[in-house]
């Protein structure tokens, strides 16, 4: 497959260079950067020297760089995907997204939480949560890959809501990320001095992940789920817990809750299941594509609280669009995703 990445020079582009170098089905054509055309992706991160001798480009060539592609990843702030989107498929490339562009169904959902007007709205692009949607992607020209803490999210609850064990109107999600997920540009908030030492909450009942967690959850509970979403810095470099609660509904057993959780993922590579009493950690998952998920049933108060942690640069994004890129050109799932986790 000859693949391309827009946007290189991010953590998540970065990323998906590192896994694609150990891919043997897959052959890296282009890579763009607009703040750094010209310069070789070696001199921009220099743990790639040896891997990859590509200078970055522009994506003025794009109409060019499509048509010299199978598929074309695009790592770029959200309102960019869109709008490259068309000239790509008019090539007869695929795309897989790592942004937020194509990820909902109804765009005037995107439109109200991204104040963006939606300029491909006849996309018809499936959402790449692999576990879930894999059939919709073996199809797909568009594959939107979901966001980090909603991919923690949404594994970790999917199972409950499909086998109507909890009320869906109790969900609530607590999350933490790794400071990588702020992204490599310059900020304040995510300055050594600022988060070193520090734990703070961010974005609290108006976070862009909600919507998103929010259309899987209903679609796996065919009626309409709304939830209570508050994510939250850490000082680490990669990672995301997220911890869920919800009431279970009456006369629901834990041997029930087991069962939703092993039905569902037991045959799934990718998701390590800790089971009941199970404490997943984000060490564990560092650098790989797992999701590693445990549950908890507090009979006192009648909730469940499910684990979930991944590592957010991989299964959390390019980890994830390695194993959608797997899907869609008929590969096993797993290839070239099969490193262990990083530890300690």
């Amino acid at each position: 497959m000859k693949v391309s990445i827009l946007g290189a020079t991010g953590y998540t582009g970065a990323e998906l260079l590192r896994l694609l170098a150990g891919h043997p089905q897959a052959e890296v054509m282009h890579i763009t950067s607009e703040s750094q055309t010209g310069v070789p992706i070696a001199k921009v991160y220099p743990h790639l020297g040896g891997y990859y001798t590509q200078t970055l480009g522009s994506m003025q060539d794009l109409p060019a760089i499509a048509a010299d592609s199978d598929v074309i990843f695009i790592g770029l702030p959200h309102g960019h995907a869109m709008a490259a989107g068309q000239t790509i498929l008019n090539h007869g490339a695929k795309i897989i997204d790592l942004g937020a562009d194509y990820r909902f169904k109804n765009t005037a959902v995107y439109e109200k939480w991204y104040k963006l007007e939606h300029v491909h709205k006849d996309a018809a692009a499936v959402y790449g949560l692999t576990e879930l949607y894999r059939e919709q992607i073996k199809g797909a020209t568009i594959v939107a890959n979901p966001g980090c803490y909603t991919t923690a999210s949404i594994l970790a609850l999917t199972p409950l809501v499909k086998n109507e064990l909890i009320d869906n109107s109790t969900i609530i999600v607590d999350a933490k990320s790794g400071v990588s997920g702020a992204g490599r540009g310059l900020s304040l908030t995510s300055h050594f001095s600022e988060t070193t030492e520090n734990f703070q909450a961010y974005g609290v009942a108006g976070h862009r992940h909600t919507p998103e967690i929010e259309q899987a959850l209903s679609e796996a509970a065919s009626s309409e789920v709304m939830i209570n979403f508050t994510p939250h810095l850490v000082p680490m470099g990669r990672g995301i817990l997220a911890t869920c609660y919800a009431r279970l509904k009456p006369g629901v057993s834990p041997e029930q809750v087991d069962a939703a959780f092993y039905s569902m993922y037991a045959q799934e590579y990718f998701i390590r299941l800790a089971g009941r009493g199970g404490y997943p950690a984000t060490k564990n998952t560092r650098g790989s594509n797992f999701c590693d998920i445990g549950w908890h049933i507090d009979v006192r108060t009648g909730r469940v609280i499910v684990l979930s942690a991944i590592d957010n640069l991989v299964k959390g994004a390019a980890g994830q669009a390695v194993q959608n890129l797997n899907v869609m050109f008929g590969l096993d799932e797993k290839t070239g995703l099969t490193q262990a986790p990083l530890y300690p």
